[in-house]
Order: C-alpha cells, then sequence, then structure tokens
C-alpha cells in the first residue's frame, strides 16, 4: 500500500499486477484493483496511523529460514532461532518425562514464554499490531499467541482437500492470511485472500515483510464485491464467513462463480444442531457476535449447496469450539469465546443457544 495521508491509504497496484503476472489473475487484475479502490475511496481509520507507525518499525531480521508449516505456527526464522529450537529438542531427548508433555502442552509451553528476546523492537512493533485474531505466528524468538489457534482448524480441513500442488486459490474472509500460508506451504501457485479489515491488512504486511511471498497477495474486498464470472480459482476456501451473511445462498452463489468448472470449495461455518432440514434463527445475538441471522443444520447447508448447482458435496467434520482453541491471550486482550458462553452450562451460550459448534464442508463445482 502506498500512503496518501495520515489515516488514508491506496494499493500498491504495480507489486499486484507484478504479482499476478502469468497467473489466471493477471487477467483480472483491473477490474480487483479497481473493485478494491473504490471500496476504499475516502474511507479513514482513525487507527491507521498507529499501525502504520507500528509497521515502519519493525526490524531488519537475518531470517534464514521461512518455515510455513512450522508446528509453532507460521515461522520466520534467524540462525540463532534453529540453533536454539535444536537445543531444546536435544534435552527434551534426553529428559525422562519428555514422553509424558503431548505436543499440544509443548506447543502451548511455548506460545505463552515471555522471556526476555533478542530483539525487543520487534516485540514492540508486532504488539502495535493488536489484537491478533488468527494464528499463530513466530518471527524470530517471539511467538504471535493469537485467539485462534487457526492450526487446528487447518489441521481438520487439510486431510479432506484436493491437493493444492500448482493450483490457483482464493481464501475469502482471510483476515491476516494465516491459512494462506499454510495454502502456499501445500504448492498452491497463487493465493489470493479477499477481506475488509484494515488491521488484516497491516498485520499481513507485517508479515510478507520477512516472509516475501509475492505469490500471495491480499485485497480489502468481500466475495459481495468481488468482480462476478471469474471462474478463476482451482480451489475456494470461504471459512467464518458464511454465518455472517444476510443471504447465504448468494455467498454459496457468489463462490461458484469464482470456481473454474470442476473446481473444489472448501467451505468451514457454524451450523446449528438437527438431523434434518432445519434452521436456527437468531432473534439478536448469537454468542455475543451481532451479525449472524440464521444457523442451518448440516442437511439443510447441503442442500443449499446443491441448490447452488455445486456437486459431491460431503461434510467432513464438525467439531464444537473449545476454550484452547479460541481464547484471550497477551496479543488478543479483550473477550473471545469464555465469555461468550453461559457460566453455569457451557453446553450454551450467553444467550441461551446451543454453544458454537463447526462444519466443514467440501463440493465441487459443475463440468460446465
Amino acid at each position: 500500500m502506498n500512503d496518501n495521508n495520515n489515516n488514508t491509504f491506496t494499493l500498491d497496484e504495480t507489486g499486484l499486477r507484478n504479482a499476478w503476472a502469468d497467473t489466471p489473475i493477471s487477467e483480472w487484475a483491473d477490474a480487483l484493483i479497481d473493485a478494491a479502490n473504490q471500496r476504499m475511496s475516502g474511507r479513514h481509520h482513525g487507527d491507521l496511523p498507529r499501525w502504520r507507525a507500528a509497521l515502519g518499525s519493525l526490524p531488519e531480521l537475518p531470517v534464514s529460514r521461512i518455515e510455513l508449516d512450522h508446528e509453532a505456527g507460521v515461522a520466520v526464522l534467524t540462525d540463532a532461532d534453529i540453533a536454539a529450537d535444536k537445543a531444546a529438542a536435544d534435552d527434551d531427548q534426553s529428559s525422562t518425562d519428555a514422553a509424558a508433555h503431548s505436543a499440544t502442552q509443548s506447543i502451548e509451553s511455548e506460545l505463552l514464554n515471555d522471556t526476555a528476546h533478542a530483539y525487543p523492537e520487534l516485540v514492540s512493533a508486532l504488539q502495535g499490531l493488536k489484537p491478533w485474531r488468527k494464528g499463530p505466528y513466530r518471527i524470530a524468538d517471539v511467538t504471535i499467541n493469537t485467539e485462534w489457534r487457526s492450526d487446528w482448524k487447518w489441521n481438520r480441513v487439510y486431510p479432506h482437500i484436493t491437493p493444492l500442488q500448482n493450483r490457483t486459490v482464493l481464501d475469502v474472509g482471510c483476515g491476516n492470511g494465516y491459512h494462506m500460508w499454510r495454502m502456499r506451504a501445500q504448492g498452491a501457485s497463487s493465493v489470493l485472500g479477499i477481506d475488509p479489515g484494515v488491521l488484516f491488512m497491516l498485520q499481513f504486511q507485517a508479515l510478507q515483510h520477512y516472509i516475501n511471498d509475492k505469490a500471495v497477495s491480499i485485497l480489502p474486498l468481500t466475495m459481495e464485491t468481488l468482480p462476478t464470472n471469474m471462474h478463476s480459482f482451482d480451489t475456494v476456501f470461504s471459512m467464518g464467513v458464511l454465518y455472517h451473511r444476510k443471504e447465504p445462498r448468494a455467498h454459496l452463489a457468489e463462490l461458484r462463480q469464482a470456481m473454474v468448472p470442476g473446481g473444489e470449495l472448501v467451505l468451514e461455518t457454524l451450523v446449528a444442531l438437527g438431523e434434518d432440514e432445519s434452521e436456527l434463527n437468531i432473534e439478536e445475538r448469537y454468542a455475543r457476535m451481532r451479525n449472524i441471522w440464521s444457523l442451518p443444520s448440516v442437511p439443510l447447508l447441503a442442500k443449499w449447496m446443491k441448490d447452488a448447482g455445486f456437486k459431491n458435496i460431503r461434510c467432513v467434520s464438525v467439531d464444537i469450539t473449545s476454550q484452547l482453541e479460541q481464547r484471550t491471550t497477551d496479543w488478543m486482550p479483550y473477550e473471545s469465546l469464555a465469555e461468550s458462553l453461559d457460566p453455569e452450562n457451557k453446553a450454551l451460550t450467553v444467550e441461551g443457544l446451543p454453544r458454537p459448534r463447526r462444519a466443514v464442508m467440501i463440493a465441487d463445482a459443475p463440468q460446465n
């Protein structure tokens, strides 16, 4: 992004065009950039100067390795970090009780570690971009302990999808881009994320400052503002978006229009209880969230997808969101899932509705 003044910004159009060159996205470059500029025209954000200052204060690091699927999250490592990890692994190997600690406990311990850092200016810059909701990330010896353990969602999704090698991917509602990096790690040739959140874009830029992978890009768009009938993406992910749409079936139609014939849709969303085609209507809030109108049961969601033209529809996962997966941290210090549940009955939200459960649906676009 190029600065116009202290609290507005414009897109780096040249950088985006160069990133999309020789990809199916390139023929849509004008339409995408025009849509993004139109959406952001005249918009201001009071926190943008602070976020921009944080981004500008990121220190240069002697990066020696990028690991987009590191056990502690998407990782940017220096030689010192690699050596420290090896020493820690050697210590764990020699410890008699190492086997008693699960991988999850080990990672959580690292996430919560608050020791002195080799680059305190890095900590200050990254903390200036709070709240961090999707992750985790590790940059040098700093682990960004995000609200969501987004790696858990990825681990539920990834075993069921068509391999991403050499595929052009769209990530709808990408947030700061955590899952885009995981997609790239699996060989996606180009990944475009869309999300209207200004802070998410700044967080993504902070990561790109070190990762510098032009095959991964982000635009401040929603699915409704994406050009219609692109038919450019081999795989389209929509995770955590459908339930925020007042017209969810319109969202499914938009997703299909973005996909190549025979492409794959990966849809992750909140669902209601029920083995029939039922729907939970939301009167005011759900788990303290305002912009949710209804939740379909899995059978009803499958019907919506069929009506939208999708084929080979299957539900591969249904999970109740735990307070280990979504929680308050030092990097996201505000209320989270715990405050959204009934304190006397954790099976219910504070509104008295069934607590959040999330389904993963996979389907194919028709061949013509």
